[in-house]
């Protein structure tokens, strides 16, 4: 007899649930404690973050957040990596991105005809959302590792062409995670079910028979 496999779960599993607020949470750390040291040494003389918005209470003390911060997000993000991979969940929720899904979503978003009804899909602009903020994320790691070891790390330094463009690099990366987040904050106020299924694990969904509508629309 062939044993029936139970392929029913939360939209978010626990792992996912844990993964996201300690990200959440080291995200905050980093960008707080990363305006805190920008402050120290501006980019751009006509930039400076308010000191109310910093974490730190000098340059050093922000550095030694972001240190800190920075192991917990390496490590809270290969973890995040890791699963999303092996459990197929990249594949299910954020594949495939196709051209004319996204132009039609933008279509929808201009006349604002964005549903919402169903949480457990992704729309394109959705799907395009994560995938870029993840890569984003990546560069931002690579460039920090650049900027903090450049001698140790010269292969990095090198890949960005100098250490003033891996530091350019590291703060545009920064600047895409702040956006993403504001507009990630704004859509979870906006529609709240998607908020409170991050603490409830939301809508009991049916791994297979998403499956089995992915691959019928794929064809």
């Amino acid at each position: 007899m062939v044993q029936m496999t139970n392929h029913r779960r939360h939209l978010h599993p626990l792992p996912v649930r844990i993964m996201h607020w300690v990200n959440a949470v080291t995200i905050f750390i980093m960008i707080t404690s990363g305006w805190k040291i920008y402050n120290d040494e501006v980019l751009f003389g006509w930039l400076h973050f308010p000191e109310a918005l910093t974490l730190g209470k000098w340059a050093q003390h922000g550095l030694q957040w972001h240190f800190f911060g920075m192991w917990i997000l390496v490590i809270d993000g290969l973890s995040y990596l890791t699963y999303g991979l092996v459990s197929g969940r990249f594949r299910r929720m954020l594949l495939p991105i196709r051209l004319s899904d996204l132009i039609a979503t933008v279509k929808d978003t201009l006349h604002l005809k964005l549903s919402h009804d169903d949480p457990t899909k992704y729309n394109a602009i959705q799907k395009l959302l994560y995938v870029g903020v993840i890569s984003v994320g990546i560069l931002t790691v690579i460039s920090g590792l650049a900027i903090w070891k450049p001698i140790q790390f010269s292969e990095l330094v090198a890949l960005f062409g100098s250490f003033q463009n891996a530091r350019l690099v590291h703060f545009f990366c920064m600047s895409a995670i702040v956006a993403f987040v504001t507009v990630h904050v704004a859509l979870a106020l906006l529609v709240p079910q998607t908020l409170v299924s991050m603490f409830t694990g939301g809508p009991v969904v049916d791994d297979q028979r998403s499956a089995e509508l992915q691959h019928k629309t794929a064809h």
